[in-house]
């Protein structure tokens, strides 16, 4: 297991040392983690990179070779670096499960622990879930473009990095992707593995039709022709349909062999129409058509109103760069001391009213109707208040006072968002497989009515505060204006 320790930012350690020298150092905090805009203007994003910030967590340790280089900056006492050999994350961790569909405002993992450990992680955790989220809400909105249609992550030349291509991999499958190309994701996390042949296979033989049928000789259950290298309808689609008709005469088309063409240039609408009619016309109407070449959900949606035959897609590079949306903005805040046992609730303030943080110890609430178990609304609340939603439930609008809504009892089912992951520096959470993971993800997206899941000008859930921690909000708002 890599050991991120060192994965943070330079002022983290000039913080801490000054909170070890001041003896504020274990002092007990609480910091929320959450986002203020949905990626790509959506309705809702999807939460992944739980499974990195745990394996992180339990492999926190300064090596030799960590301190002596933090020496090397003549930045820290050796009081300091001598405390650090010993350091390891011994908090409390609640998040919202993998997969966990997640709106603007709401807390989507916080952390129980001393002040310095806190500050620590924050660095390397924000940057797991960011850029895992990312990957897996831009996924999701690719899967609703595509419907039920094969889809495949090929962002592995085009990624940021080795660990953004593998772990944007994962994140991709979590969104709802049923492959990748990636052997070493597929390896780490048992994802299946798919691919055919670059223009370079077929242009290292003689003709197209003797590439091909090389290439079905030594893949035979798996015949998915590159049919653009020369000319797609003059060329490549009829030396499939010669290259299929040889296949079937011989007996070597059964139920195991999946087969068909790619196209990864042109026009895609118009070129899979008509290689779909040329194929039904030979008697392949199971062969199927894959495009790729620089798809993304919009691009795959309009395709699909234009009536394009296809029925597996390849992305790439705008799915692991999440090009035109290129990062997910959860952010970090203290939201709580405890001294003494007692809740000191701390709250950031803004010009900007929608960088005002939520003070307090806080959970998550959400409510379901109960008939079509879609999601009504969510509530954070601050710790203790559970029990104070059970019967009839008046949901206001804190900015729209006059808007509200009734939840009847009996009407709802309710569900608290955030798990237990760590106690006291132990992980007591058991870590589901990637495919339970993604399962899980897709019982969550069915949870959001159509209108959430629109790639433009969707519906925008509006997350509520219990009306105790509104008032706590404004209280401490108040204070600090007359302070």
């Amino acid at each position: 297991m890599r050991n991120f320790t060192m994965l943070t930012d330079l002022y983290q350690f000039t913080m801490m040392q000054g909170f070890y020298l001041l003896e504020k150092d274990s002092q007990e905090t609480v910091f929320d983690r959450f986002y203020r805009i949905n990626p790509c203007n959506g309705g809702y994003s999807l939460i992944a990179g739980l499974e990195q910030v745990i394996n992180y967590l339990e492999n926190i340790n300064f090596s030799d070779e960590d301190i002596k280089y933090l020496r090397s900056l003549n930045l820290f006492q050796e009081e300091f670096l001598e405390y650090l050999k010993g350091f390891t994350f011994t908090g409390d961790l609640w998040a919202m499960p993998e997969g966990t569909v997640a709106f603007p405002g709401e807390p989507l993992l916080r952390i129980k622990t001393k002040r310095n450990e806190a500050l620590l992680i924050e660095t390397a955790l924000s940057m797991f879930l960011n850029h895992e989220s990312l990957i897996a809400t831009r996924a999701s909105r690719m899967r609703w473009a595509a419907g039920k249609d094969f889809l495949m992550e090929f962002g592995l030349r085009r990624a940021q990095g080795a660990d953004a291509s593998v772990y944007g991999a994962r994140a991709a499958i979590i969104g709802g992707f049923d492959a990748t190309s990636n052997v070493l994701a597929g390896q780490m996390f048992d994802i299946k593995v798919v691919g055919t042949t670059a223009h370079s296979w077929v242009m290292s033989f003689d003709d197209e039709l003797t590439a091909f049928r090389e290439y079905a000789r030594y893949y035979p259950n798996n015949i998915i022709l590159l049919a653009d290298t020369y000319d797609t309808l003059n060329s490549g689609v009829p030396n499939a349909i010669k290259l299929f008709t040889e296949l079937r005469e011989q007996n070597k088309l059964g139920e195991n062999c999946k087969y068909g063409i790619r196209l990864d240039s042109g026009d895609l609408a118009y070129l899979s129409k008509q290689a779909r009619k040329m194929l039904d016309a030979a008697g392949f109407p199971q062969a199927s058509i894959t495009a790729s070449n620089d798809l993304d959900e919009n691009l795959v949606a309009e395709l699909k109103i234009q009536g394009a035959k296809i029925d597996s897609w390849g992305i790439g590079t705008k799915l692991i760069t999440s090009d035109g949306c290129s990062s997910f903005g959860g952010v970090y805040k203290m939201s709580a001391e405890i001294k003494d046992e007692n809740v000191i609730p701390k709250i950031k303030r803004s010009n900007n009213v929608e960088k005002i943080t939520n003070p307090g110890i806080k959970n998550v609430l959400r409510f379901y109707d109960k008939e079509y178990h879609k999601i009504i609304a969510d509530i954070v609340i601050l710790e203790g208040e559970e029990n104070d939603y059970n019967k009839d439930i008046i949901l206001r609008d804190q900015e729209h006072p006059w808007q509200k809504m009734t939840l009847k009892e009996n009407t709802y089912i309710k569900r608290n968002l955030l798990e237990p992951i760590f106690k006291n520096g132990k992980c007591v959470y058991n870590k589901p497989t990637l495919k339970e993971i993604k399962t899980y993800a897709e019982s969550e997206l069915s949870t959001l009515w159509e209108e959430y899941r629109r790639l433009v000008n969707p519906q925008t859930m509006k997350v509520n505060l219990s009306d105790n921690l509104y008032k706590l909000k404004n209280d401490l708002l108040f204070i600090a204006e007359n302070s």
